[in-house]
């Protein structure tokens, strides 16, 4: 029976439920009953940043986390007694030798005239994260090869991470240090708490979450996710020889259907059934 453990969770359509299936009646209740047990640590991993952050926490109701990794795994923050912000440096530290002593000023300078590229606004950019508007129906194996090349040549190790703004129809691209993803940050994050793979549970629902997905941290995809990232999470972690660390929520854990929060705890009941009893649910399955 693990002592503690350190929830991971991903926010928008994983805790979060605003994708089109429906959620749970009472899940988010019960997942803010286990965040609050003493034995639990929580961290949302997101690719928003602070204030996006907090406007969710506060429009949904979200449990306050103990540590935030933001921004696509660049910033890591650690929130405090009085809830105060406070931002782990070492790790941007750590992340920023990839860039080999160029700022994202420097970098964007590099990319200038590339036509496909459009800076995104202001405020979803920070020191090591360059963030892009890209058509879609842009080639992207062209432009990877294109910027990662243009990048190398100029002493850069970077990380580039493609995903769809679908509702505004439009490409979004972060270029990051290379060192900086969700993945990484967690690791960052279990080193400097001291936890391990097996009291450790990542939860996520995209594309964006398959390289922890396929990694050796026990991982749980919920049950709206798409069937094309169910099928490649699941191919790559049998690839990585460790398929037992992916669980796939299916529903039918305590009556709920698996999406959104209901698949978080059901997860968490299949890698750590002795949490179950954290949730706040009966034997019977009802709210206690």
């Amino acid at each position: 029976m693990s002592e503690r453990l350190l929830i991971c969770t991903d926010l928008d359509r994983t805790l979060i439920p605003n994708g089109p299936q429906s959620e749970s009646v009472g899940a988010r209740a019960h997942f803010a009953t286990f965040a609050a047990h003493p034995q639990v640590t929580l961290a949302y991993v997101t690719g928003r940043h602070r204030a996006l952050v907090q406007q969710a926490m506060t429009y949904y109701r979200l449990p306050v986390p103990d540590f935030v990794i933001g921004d696509v795994g660049t910033t890591i923050y650690h929130l405090g007694p009085r809830q105060e912000w406070v931002r782990q440096e070492a790790w941007e530290a750590e992340i920023a030798r990839d860039w080999g002593g160029l700022t994202r000023t420097d970098i964007k300078s590099l990319l200038t005239d590339i036509t496909a590229l459009r800076p995104q606004e202001g405020t979803k950019q920070n020191a090591y994260k360059l963030s892009y508007y890209v058509p879609l129906h842009s080639d992207r194996h062209s432009l990877s090869a294109s910027i990662e090349g243009r990048l190398r040549d100029n002493g850069v190790a970077a990380r580039l991470i493609w995903s769809v703004d679908e509702p505004a129809g439009i490409g979004l691209l972060d270029v990051l240090p290379a060192r900086a993803s969700k993945y990484h940050a967690i690791e960052a994050l279990m080193q400097m708490r001291e936890f391990s793979y097996s009291d450790t549970v990542f939860c996520g629902d995209s594309g964006n979450d398959i390289e922890v997905l396929s990694s050796p941290i026990p991982a749980v995809l919920v049950a709206n996710s798409q069937p094309d990232v169910r099928q490649l999470a699941h191919r790559l972690a049998k690839a990585s020889g460790h398929p037992d660390r992916l669980y796939i929520a299916l529903g039918g854990f305590m009556g709920m259907n698996g999406n959104y929060s209901a698949g978080i705890l059901e997860g968490v009941a299949h890698f750590h059934p002795e949490a179950t009893g954290w949730m706040g649910f009966s034997t019977a399955g009802q709210e206690t």
